[in-house]
């Protein structure tokens, strides 16, 4: 069975948000699809949309677990799961993957770090990516059980490392 890696980060409306954060996202997702790997993330905008549409670009398969409907879904979401659980469907994410890695974010990202420590997930914080992710980074707010990554390639290859250890 192909491991599954979420990818958590900030939704369109981030202020933190930029090319390059997005670009970061959009990488990540080529190098899970180039792994082999399927791609779990909460199916909207910003890190998560960017982030299916580098997985399409390399044929990978995408899975959007949404707040409310399947018409919230960004257009590289290959299999829409629509909870009705509004932010709550963050612990599916994390829960549905083998691993899990985090690019900038604010609260529901935030959640979603803190599902994947208490689920002993393989947690991987992109370094650069502003947000919540940062804030962890540079200040050592979680003191846990989690891997930092410069670049796309090497959080990807940190995840699949991860899960095969376990």
């Amino acid at each position: 069975m192909n491991p599954s890696i979420a990818v958590c980060g900030s939704d369109f409306d981030d202020e933190h948000l930029n090319e390059e954060i997005l670009g970061m996202a959009e990488e990540v997702g080529r190098e899970i699809a180039r792994a082999g790997a399927i791609l779990i993330c909460g199916g909207r905008g910003g890190v998560m949309e960017s982030a299916c549409k580098g997985a399409k670009e390399e044929n990978g398969i995408t899975v959007g677990i949404l707040p409310v409907s399947k018409e919230e879904a960004n257009p590289y979401v290959d299999i829409p799961i629509p909870t009705g659980l509004g932010n709550l469907r963050d612990f599916l994410v994390v829960n549905s993957a083998d691993a899990v890695i985090a690019i900038c974010g604010r609260w529901g990202t935030l959640n979603e770090i803190s599902f994947a420590m208490i689920l002993k997930k393989p947690l991987i914080m992109m370094n650069g990516s502003d947000g919540v992710v940062q804030e962890i980074i540079n200040n050592n707010i979680l003191n846990g059980d989690y891997q930092i990554a410069n670049s796309a390639k090497e959080a990807v290859e940190k995840a699949i490392q991860l899960i095969k250890g376990q």
